[in-house]
Parts: structure tokens; sequence; C-alpha cells
């Protein structure tokens, strides 16, 4: 047992690294909105774009799944590495094209990442008992997390600052994205050269002989998980997605680089959660704690609304923010959930449930058109529906075999 621990310590270490580069691209393109609807003039559904053709790429998921059952883990993650170094630097050019020229180069990028996204969750999910495969994303994701608070800081301090409302020139992202495809690209490097043990999933049962379905696909859980993901995408993104538009209607008159700022609370939130996801999930279940964080969330977010529209302005902007702390251990449990007793089909089931991360393409758009038509409240009011159906996967959904 204990060489077992010392062969997946260094592996999950490398995986750690690479969660904490997925959350930094993640959220500094999330953190980019209001700047570029500033830039490039756009309206409340234009802004969103930036969300749908960097999400949109998951639905690339499944074929990428097959892909790493053919070249295997480390291969995936070389290969979505130099999309990711790749993608950066032709935003360079891209933003002298104009707001979609940006966006095609994002969508290169955007790739790199659904590649280490499939080939880094069942990885770590593999790297030890199942028992304690919650506990090890948790623990990968709050890398992730610190990612995230990371990023708003360095938009807000390289990017916002230096140009702002009608002055804010699309051309500032161009220093600080070659940087990252610099840095991006000497990781590639780095990683050639390491060792990775290539993990067979079906072997992940202490010896025991496991009978399994012919399919990943035959499998209703890991369908039902999806689905928690697609909503999962919303409720993650929809706070700093909204966040400019909710502090106004409340009544704060913030500039960008404060909204920036004060979104790393956000983040915070969701890497503390995490952080602490890494010893609760080790004496409580991945389901226990989705349906607990979820009821608790939709709480926060619904007391938000109540106490903002009476007028407790301060208090609703810091349970809006706050609910990031409930969010943080949701994505690692449903994905835990999703792939459980999949075994051999982890990859393809890691496909199917990436895939769904397209819901950040969708629903944000979805909600911005609601926004338009009927009012920001009406939107924000989506988010109770991603809560409820969460909660049933926690309850219900993820046990059905």
């Amino acid at each position: 047992m204990t060489t077992n621990k010392n062969n997946y310590l260094f592996p999950l270490i490398v995986m750690a690294i690479l969660f904490f580069l997925l959350g930094f691209i993640t959220t500094m393109n999330n953190s980019l909105i209001n700047y570029l609807k500033d830039a490039f003039k756009l309206n409340e559904v234009e802004k969103q774009l930036p969300n749908t053709f960097f999400y949109g790429a998951y639905i690339l998921s499944i074929p990428v799944g097959y892909l790493l059952n053919r070249i295997g883990y480390k291969n995936g993650v070389l290969t979505g590495l130099g999309l990711v170094s790749l993608g950066f630097f032709l935003c360079i050019p891209g933003v002298t094209l104009g707001y979609y020229g940006f966006l095609s180069a994002v969508s290169v990028f955007a790739i790199g990442v659904v590649i280490l996204q499939v080939a880094a969750n069942p990885y770590v999910n593999a790297l030890g008992k199942p028992e304690t495969a919650a506990s090890r994303l948790t623990l990968t994701n709050a890398l992730n997390s610190l990612a995230t608070v990371i990023a708003p800081i360095f938009v807000s301090m390289l990017i916002v600052s230096s140009s702002t409302g009608a002055s804010a020139d699309p051309k500032a992202v161009q220093g600080p994205f070659a940087g990252i495809g610099i840095v991006t690209l000497i990781i590639v490097i780095i990683m050639f050269f390491l060792r990775l043990p290539e993990i067979k999933e079906g072997e992940m049962t202490g010896g025991e002989e496991k009978k399994y379905k012919s399919s990943a696909y035959k499998y209703p859980h890991l369908w039902l998980g999806s689905l928690a993901i697609f909503f999962y995408m919303a409720v993650e993104i929809g706070i700093p997605s909204f966040f400019a538009d909710y502090s106004a209607k409340l009544g704060f008159d913030f500039d960008g680089e404060m909204r920036t700022k004060l979104l790393a609370y956000y983040w915070a939130g969701l890497m503390v959660g995490r952080i602490a996801g890494i010893f609760i999930l080790r004496k409580f279940t991945a389901r226990s704690m989705l349906g607990f964080n979820t009821v608790f969330a939709a709480g926060m977010f619904l007391l938000s609304l109540i106490l903002g529209s009476a007028g407790m302005s301060q208090v609703a902007l810091v349970l809006f923010l706050g609910t990031g702390l409930m969010h943080s251990i949701m994505w690692p449990c449903i994905y835990n959930l999703a792939l459980e007793d999949l075994g051999p089909h982890s990859k393809i089931g890691s496909g199917v449930i990436a895939t769904s991360v397209i819901g950040a393409a969708i629903l944000p758009i979805m909600m911005g058109s609601i926004q338009r038509s009927i009012g920001l409240i009406a939107a924000l009011c989506c988010m109770f529906v991603y809560y409820a159906y969460i909660t049933f996967f926690a309850v219900k959904g993820s046990r059905i075999r």
C-alpha cells in the first residue's frame, strides 16, 4: 500500500500543476468578459461569447476520450498543452482582426484545455483507492481554485488597469497572453521528459475481479451526472458572469478594476471550500456533501435576491459572492459520482462528462437573452433550476445503475 502511495505521489503533483493551469486559463477568460464588452462595444448577449467559444469546445470531449484510449494520458496532456500555447500566441494577431478574430484564437486554446480536462480528471480519480477519489479530486481542484483567485488579480493588474471604459483597448491582452503562451510552452518541454505511469482503470479494484457493462453509455448515472455538470457550469460561471450587472442593480458603481478584485473573493471561497473538502470528504460521502452544499448555496442565493430587493445591498452582495464557498466541492463530487463503477470505461466516461461543460457556453447566453427581454432578476432565477437538478442527482440520480 505504501509503495502504491509513493508511486502515485509524483503523478498527483504533476496533475495538481495542470489543474492550476486549467483554473488560471478558465477564470482569466471569464474575468475578461466585461473588459472585452467595453473594448469591442458589445451588448449583453455578445459579451457572453467568450464563454460560448471557450466552453463550446467541450463538444469535442467524447472524441477526445477515444483519442486518449489510443495515445494514453501523457501524449494527451502534451497535445493539450501544445494547443493551449498555440492558442495564446494566436490571440496576439487575433485581437487586431476584431472580436471574432480574437474569439477564433480562444477556440484553439479552448480545445487544448478540453484535452487536458478529459485526461486529468479520470487520471487523478484512478491514482489510489476509489473511496478517496473525491478527496483527491478536491485536492487537485483546490490548486485549480488557487489559480482562480490569482487570475482575476492578473487580469486586473496587467490588462484592466491599463485602460477601462471607453478607453479600453483590446490590444492590452497581447503582452500578458504572449507571456502565458511562453510559460505553457516551457511546461510542454518539461512534461515531455517526465515519466508518468499509465493507469489502467479496470485494475483499480484492489485486485478483485469486477464485471463491467460493455459500454460506458449503458450506465444511467453517467448520463445523469453529465447533465448535473451541464447545470453546474452555469452555477459556477453564472456568479462572475452576472456580477457586474447585479452589483449595479444593487446600487454599486464599481469600475472594471474594482469588480475584478471583488470577484477574487468568490474564487477565494471556491479555494477555501476545496481545501476544507480534502479532509471533509474523507469523513463524509461525496453524495451527502453534494446535497448539503447545493441546498445551502441555493438558500444563500435566494437570501441575496430577497435582501437586495429590500435595500440591504451590502449583505446581498456578500451572500452573492459567498456562494463560491458552497460551489467549491460540487464539481469533484459530481465527477466522482458520475464515474463511479465505470472501471475500464473511465476515459470515455470522462469524455461524456466533459462534453457537458458546454453548459457554460449555452446557459449564460440563454440567461443573457432572458435579461434583455425580461430583466436581470428573471435571468438570475434560472439558477434555482440548476440547483434543483444537482440536488436530485445527489439524492437519487447518482444511485441509479
